[in-house]
């Protein structure tokens, strides 16, 4: 997971959700991710690194400048 303190982020789906847990889904459904290496991008706040951190395992997560 990327080290970010403020800015925004990109997320993307890089596991199925086949096989995940019920909340899992429904935070990646939240983060707005469909598909596999379907991407978003997000301010950085405590809401959205809680959920980046609930589906660590699914999403890579990078820095934008």
């Amino acid at each position: 997971m990327a080290d970010v303190s403020n800015g925004k982020i990109r997320i993307r789906l890089v596991r199925s959700t086949i096989g995940a847990l019920p909340n899992q889904r429904a935070t990646i459904r939240s983060l707005g991710l469909r598909k596999i290496n379907s991407v978003v991008e997000q301010e950085v706040n405590g809401a959205i690194m809680g959920m980046v951190k609930t589906v660590s395992h699914l999403v890579k997560v990078e820095k934008i400048n």
